[in-house]
């Protein structure tokens, strides 16, 4: 492992020990490269995980995560999404958030059933891996700016941090309704600014670059993650478990 990576490696256990206090937690897991990248450091580090899936029955999100973990073997809890009650909840997230943003609107919905998953199995911490999409290039928005250079590339950054991090507040009012905490070890202060300083080139290419995050990709290639998760390109959480495709619908239907 080269120095960069040993230094990211280094600076994500940091974050994790200085943000997640609980030993026995939850990991919001879709089997894609944040996420696993997230549990296999973890629990190299001595957490008792237990990773946490949601989504529509045969949702991508919930057969690719099964896939995943038949090669880490963790222990794996899953939450398939009612459609019947489906509808109400919605509508209650909708009320308490009160925004018409249809991201915020489909995370916290997605954060909500990962909640009530942890709550069943008497978990009150969940780690996600949220903010390695907006540090290390994650989104499409990413291409687009790259012709821009660097100082747009940054400004995209820097949008999409602020949103994340106003978000994942939302995401906590809704999750507090079963008494859990949804931690973001990859939003602290100290970690965004130290991945800030990680050049553009580990992260995108060019604009045709469609996996992005290759240090990311690197670092969990050589941690041991499963080489499927590894070259999986990126899946949001409200696509993968088919929130987007039925909220959309109910929305238009109801």
């Amino acid at each position: 492992m080269n120095e960069m990576n040993k230094k990211l490696l280094k600076n994500i256990e940091n974050s994790i020990s200085e943000t997640v206090n609980e030993k026995k937690i939850g990991i919001a897991f879709s089997g894609g490269v944040d996420s696993t990248l997230i549990s296999k450091i973890c629990h190299d580090m001595d957490y008792d995980i237990t990773l946490l899936t949601i989504g529509f029955p045969d949702s991508h999100d919930i057969l690719f995560a099964k896939e995943v973990n038949a090669f880490l073997k963790y222990p794996h809890e899953i939450l398939e999404i009612d459609s019947k009650t489906f509808p109400n909840i919605t509508s209650k997230i909708y009320k308490t958030i009160k925004t018409e943003n249809l991201s915020w609107n489909e995370n916290c919905i997605a954060f909500y059933y990962v909640s009530k998953l942890a709550n069943s199995l008497e978990l009150d911490t969940v780690v996600t891996a949220n903010g390695i999409d907006e540090l290390f290039c994650g989104y499409n928005a990413y291409r687009e700016a790259f012709s821009g250079g660097e100082s747009q590339i940054l400004e995209v950054m820097n949008s999409k941090l602020d949103n994340e991090l106003k978000m994942m507040k939302a995401v906590n009012q809704i999750s507090s309704e079963f008494g859990v905490k949804i931690l973001q070890p990859l939003l602290t202060t100290n970690f965004i600014e130290y991945a800030k300083t990680i050049p553009i080139s580990e992260k995108i290419r060019d604009s045709e670059d469609l996996y992005r995050k290759h240090i990311i990709r690197k670092l969990a290639r050589q941690i041991k993650v499963p080489e499927i998760s590894c070259t999986k390109r990126k899946k949001a959480l409200q696509y993968g478990s088919k929130i987007h495709k039925v909220l959309l619908k109910t929305r238009y239907t109801s």
